[in-house]
């Protein structure tokens, strides 16, 4: 799976312009004005947070109880929102790198998140294989590497067929934790509301935890020889990992003899974000806010949001929501989208050409990336959109062949030691699979696959700048 990417505040929602609007204090007023401009802005190109109602609406399931549902949205829009406008903004400005092939994406996480499964250990686990594969991009690569987890809020997935039948009982199916549970009986099925609220609160601690990881000393550099789990540690892999992080260990030691302080922000922390799929929109349009510094609204439920293969129709409900928040988003493609329609949904929702706000996450295996991608890049291109394209093998020769950046991956992946894909160093087998098979949803990376794949991307990258560098050089002498 691939991605490409084309471009702390306080936050006022949206229902407090009646209160500013009524304030005569000058702070009161202030706020009041940016809410407007924020209402005149969205105003003038037909949008507002609940303008996708009167769009077609797919994968999103029919309440029992549709009062209820209300109550439940009512209440997550009181609720304070879960990320920040400001570090959004963050995201875009770095995913702009990425989009001029300065930057790599690292995007992962589980396919999808579930109640039963919700442990401090597991997002310990998934967050310290990120930094694992970041410190093997970063250094084995020598670039810049962006850790954007499919975490604290990856909760609802789409469904090709809206039942499911079992032993002629049929029954809807399970959409993620956030919408009704896998258990097949009309009780476990039904979409629930309050499941709504469970997943805020779960994103909440989860987000914490992440938050207390990346600055609370875990994420500090001079501990790198201390992340690997301890199922790689007799591990190819894992040797591997020891063998680089001790080369990472005594750069380290080069720059504190060389004066520099270890103590830098830069070395002691880790940026991350968080990502998920935009699916259920009652739940997106609880969370949308309206930042009191741009006047722009922002979907507070992540850092940044995609819309998959089967929701991105451009007159479609998930299209209009996305084209009017302010974060970094994402677009499923697969190699049924033609290239003329992946270019309207380019414009649709980056009509400012911004890098950093768009990433299309190309899913359609290695023969139809060599045969449909380069049209894909060329029809971008020709448009005149700024792009960053991510992925594998193929991913590489393609953007090789093409002329244009490989600027990340997209990975169902997971920190635990489970048996859900075939191959790897450690190979798992067919018969394997069984073994622990454990996802909720698709397939995902166990730590030894997923870091083998990042050796195998930083390789890449070492002989992409190797060959740019020897192209300078040439140039010079010539």
């Amino acid at each position: 799976m691939a991605a490409l990417t084309v471009g702390h505040a306080a936050i006022v929602h949206a229902t407090t312009r009646l209160e500013d609007a009524r304030s005569t204090g000058p702070r009161r007023r202030r706020r009041g004005m940016i809410t407007v401009r924020a209402a005149a802005a969205a105003a003038t190109s037909g949008w507002e947070p609940g303008s996708w109602r009167a769009r077609p609406a797919r994968q999103i399931p029919e309440y029992p109880d549709a009062a209820a549902l209300e109550g439940a949205e009512r209440e997550l829009a009181s609720f304070p929102p879960l990320v920040f406008a400001g570090e959004a903004r963050k995201l875009e400005e770095r995913l702009g790198d990425a989009a001029m092939g300065r930057a790599f994406l690292l995007q992962g996480g589980d396919c999808a998140e579930s109640f039963k499964e919700f442990a401090a250990n597991n997002i310990r686990d998934t967050f310290r294989l990120m930094l694992q594969m970041a410190v093997v991009l970063t250094f084995g690569g020598q670039m810049p590497t962006i850790k954007v987890g499919r975490m604290a809020g990856q909760f609802a997935k789409p469904r090709s067929n809206p039942t499911e039948t079992i032993d002629g009982v049929t029954l809807p199916s399970y959409r993620g934790d956030i919408i009704n549970s896998d258990g097949f009986d009309e009780k476990s099925r039904a979409p629930d509301p309050e499941r709504l609220i469970r997943a805020y609160s779960q994103s909440a601690s989860t987000l914490n935890l992440l938050r207390g990881f990346a600055h609370g000393g875990y994420a500090d550099l001079q501990r790198v020889t201390q992340w690997n789990l301890d199922f790689l540690r007799d591990s190819t892999q894992g040797d591997r990992y020891m063998e680089l992080s001790e080369r990472v260990h005594d750069a380290i030691g080069f720059m504190v003899a060389a004066g520099l302080t270890p103590q830098h922000p830069i070395m002691t922390t880790a940026e991350f974000w968080t990502s998920h799929e935009c699916l259920h929109l009652p739940y997106e349009q609880a969370l949308t806010r309206v930042d009191s510094i741009s006047g722009l609204y922002y979907d507070c439920s992540a850092h940044m949001l995609w819309v998959g293969e089967r929701t991105r129709q451009l007159d479609g409900a998930h299209v209009e929501f996305l084209r009017g928040i302010s974060n970094p988003l994402g677009v499923k493609v697969s190699h049924k989208l033609e290239p003329s329609e992946l270019v309207k949904l380019c414009e649709i929702l980056n009509p400012h050409n911004k890098p950093g706000r768009l990433t299309i996450i190309t899913r359609m295996g290695a023969e139809n990336t060599r045969v449909k991608l380069p049209h894909m890049i060329r029809a971008v291109r020709q448009a005149g959109l700024i792009v960053t394209w991510c992925e594998l093998r193929a991913f590489f020769d393609v953007h090789e062949q093409e002329g244009s950046y490989p600027g990340g991956i997209h990975l169902e992946m997971t920190g635990q030691n489970v048996t859900e894909c075939i191959g790897g160093s450690k190979t798992v087998t067919l018969d394997d699979l069984s073994s622990r098979y454990r996802t909720h949803c698709d397939p995902r990376l166990n730590a030894s696959q997923s870091l083998e794949l990042a050796f195998a991307i930083a390789d890449r990258l070492r002989k992409k700048r190797d060959r740019a560098w020897n192209r300078l050089v040439y140039r010079a002498v010539a």
